[in-house]
């Protein structure tokens, strides 16, 4: 009896210590790794005779998520693209834009051996929006277009992640923005930090506005993940900005936090929040003269995301 003991100890023992080989094996085997997601969001009011009042309203948004990592030795590649479209409609009022977002991420790097988890790692980052974007009920004068505004970072740095795909921190001491504003009207306004049309002291425009405006910086992020409860999932993306030669030290923000409540395979709840500050977007408004508006600085952007919807993994 004792023999047999000592026989299955020693057998549970070489398995634990075998373990990790085994799993170090199988990830290293895995050179290619996509991820597809695919979500829908849907949201309805309908009313009769409510005494309270109230209009029917409707509102979908449609995101769709892809990755694709490249693992091998000590290097790594990961890309991904992000897209959100969402409108709603009011019994009462046009189709309205509620959500617009297309982005890019491709990221490489490379470790020296497989005990560290820094990385060096180099960083390209595109984002812009689909359709027109207006300050409604206003519908004549657009406030955003495709690729007006557009945001282009690259850089290189360090990066730090023991489980990458999860955590990550990432560091640029150099990094190139430009900022696209591929529209004449909104660019000889100046929206979006660049410079706006010159015009003679009789109102006519005797130099274009920019339409591109570049900056070299310092960028930070931090991405996480993790499953909190069961069936309730955190994703936390920062990222801080600020450039060496135009106001530096004045950091533009960009911070989205997500809560995913699983009901099943299938099915999700979401709420959300977005919060941004870029000191070179100005806040617009109009005054009590009609078409005239007045420029009252840069403030911080804030939306708040809350659905139940339909998500496919495949």
């Amino acid at each position: 009896m004792r023999y047999i003991f000592i026989m299955c100890f020693m057998c549970c023992v070489q398995s634990i210590m075998a373990q990790p080989e085994t799993e170090v094996k199988v990830v290293d085997t895995i050179l290619w790794k996509q991820k597809n997601k695919i979500g829908v969001d849907l949201n309805e009011v309908t009313f009769v005779n409510w005494n309270a009042g109230g209009a029917n309203s409707i509102s979908a948004l449609l995101a769709i998520n892809s990755s694709l990592r490249y693992k091998k030795n000590n290097l790594i590649w990961f890309n991904e693209i992000r897209t959100r479209y969402g409108v709603n409609k009011q019994e009462s009022q046009k189709l309205r834009k509620t959500e617009d977002e297309l982005e890019l991420i491709s990221t490489i790097g490379f470790r020296k051996d497989t005990i560290t988890n820094w990385y060096y790692s180099g960083r390209f980052n595109f984002k812009t929006q689909y359709s027109n974007g207006y300050n409604y009920p206003d519908r004549d004068n657009s406030i955003s277009r495709f690729m007006a505004p557009g945001y282009l970072f690259v850089g290189g740095g360090v990066e730090y992640g023991k489980n990458i795909e999860k955590l990550s921190f990432y560091m640029s001491p150099l990094t190139f923005k430009s900022t696209f504003v591929l529209d004449n009207e909104l660019a000889d306004k100046g929206s979006f930090g660049v410079d706006p049309a010159t015009y003679d002291a009789l109102g006519n425009k005797i130099k274009d506005g920019e339409t591109i405006r570049t900056e070299m910086g310092i960028l930070v992020t931090n991405s996480y993940e993790t499953e909190v409860l069961e069936n309730i999932y955190i994703k936390n993306r920062i990222s801080l900005y600020t450039d060496y030669l135009n106001s530096f030290g004045n950091i533009d923000l960009d911070w989205e936090i997500m809560f995913d409540f699983k009901v099943n395979d299938f099915v999700k709840a979401t709420l959300g929040s977005h919060l941004r500050y870029d000191n070179d977007i100005k806040i617009v408004e109009e005054t009590e003269v009609e078409d005239e508006y007045v420029e009252r600085g840069a403030t911080v952007q804030w939306k708040q995301l809350l659905g139940i919807g339909v998500v496919v993994d495949f």
